[in-house]
């Protein structure tokens, strides 16, 4: 079993930055596919990143959201990131980050069910 944990979360002026984070505990060690999803009332999670580990990271990211956001991993910490620069109103939600233990072939990523573990999210607010 694994868990995962958001935190860096908050409110932050339009053009600001953030930088979330998902830390795991329990079974880390392995493949890992490590997915960042976000969700406004009344509306399903939006994928917005994810980083596949087997050895070595590859990243992908929402069309939409590539060039302001980034996504890192240091396995040391069992801690997968979420950069967000250049924040926007719109970008205004709870960030959920989700695991699977083993490496997700790219055209699943976006897809909520393919993942096993989820965290409880962290609000982040763009607002002045």
């Amino acid at each position: 079993q694994v868990q995962v944990a958001e935190s860096g979360g908050g409110l932050v002026q339009p053009g600001g930055s953030l930088r979330l984070s998902c830390a795991a505990s329990g079974r880390t060690a392995g493949d890992y596919t490590v997915g960042w999803f976000r969700q406004t009332p009344g509306k399903e999670r939006e994928f917005v990143a994810a980083i596949r580990w087997s050895g070595y990271a590859s990243t992908h990211y929402s069309n939409s959201l590539k060039g302001r956001f980034a996504i890192s991993r240091d396995n040391a910490k069992n801690t997968v990131y979420l950069q967000m620069n250049s924040l926007k109103p719109e970008d205004t939600a709870v960030y959920l980050c989700a695991r699977k233990n083993s490496r997700l072939i790219v055209s699943s990523l976006w897809s909520v069910e393919n993942y096993d573990t989820w965290g409880q999210g962290t609000q982040v607010t763009v607002s002045s």
